[in-house]
């Protein structure tokens, strides 16, 4: 038991840069008195003491404004930052090193019994007031914005934003992946800015994207003539370490 309660110390810690302290976290922070009061009407709801369990968690929510049903299932280094108007449904599966911010619901679209909420993957984040609705599975390390409407699965690893919610950044990785190894591969730190966007950030990507293109058909006409009889490619191209732009003031 001590143990879980440290790791959820620490979680805040490492999600929160305004967490000053133990004590602090310990005594003002009601994501975390929020899991501890779960934790109790979880063990009463497994018994079978259902009702107990529901009084445990409607005390839960008038003192940390979190209504998490005793039925929910959540794994370790839970955390709820903010908090204030999160709900958590009874089917609602949560898995390890999840996070969500105030105003979250993880609700239901049916009065049917049964499965009718979300289920989490490891490590997801929910973003302040968006709603996950339905028996729907959200991918691990995914990524809901704020205020989304998340109605439909969500595959590992992307971000969804909008209403209804829509993945936004599924190419977006591969070209920054993509840009990143070329960049490393002719030396050049862009110090962050190839995700910024202004001009400058805009013409780094398009010369990346052009020596990209360029590597990519000097390695096919290489082949070509190589295939042709004619040796090609068999010096090793230069490496361009510390090709940077350095301010010297």
């Amino acid at each position: 038991m001590f143990s879980r309660i440290k790791e959820d110390v620490q979680c805040v810690f490492a999600r929160d840069p305004a967490a000053q302290s133990v004590f602090e976290v310990v005594t003002t922070y009601p994501g975390f008195h929020a899991v501890l009061i779960h934790r109790m009407s979880k063990w009463l709801w497994v018994r079978g003491l259902h009702w107990p369990a529901r009084y445990v968690s409607f005390l839960g929510r008038w003192l940390t404004g979190i209504e998490i049903h005793p039925g929910a299932q959540i794994g370790r280094r839970f955390f709820i930052d903010h908090g204030m108007g999160v709900v958590i449904g009874e089917t609602a599966v949560i898995g390890d090193d999840c996070t969500l911010y105030h105003g979250v619901t993880l609700g239901g679209t049916s009065w049917n019994k049964g499965k009718r909420h979300p289920t989490l993957k490891n490590g997801v984040v929910i973003g302040a007031g968006a709603k996950v609705l339905g028996p729907i599975e959200i991918g691990e390390g995914a990524r809901v914005g704020s205020n989304s409407v998340v109605v439909k699965p969500v595959p590992d690893g992307v971000t969804v934003v909008g209403i209804p919610a829509h993945i936004i950044d599924g190419k977006a990785k591969q070209e920054k992946a993509r840009r990143d190894a070329m960049a490393q591969k002719i030396g050049f730190d862009a110090y962050g800015a190839t995700d910024m966007p202004d001009p400058i950030a805009n013409a780094i990507n398009l010369m990346l994207d052009h020596i990209h293109q360029m590597d990519k058909q000097i390695e096919i006409m290489c082949q070509k003539l190589n295939d042709a009889g004619i040796q090609c490619g068999e010096k090793n191209m230069p490496q361009l370490d510390d090709c940077q732009i350095k301010d010297k003031t």
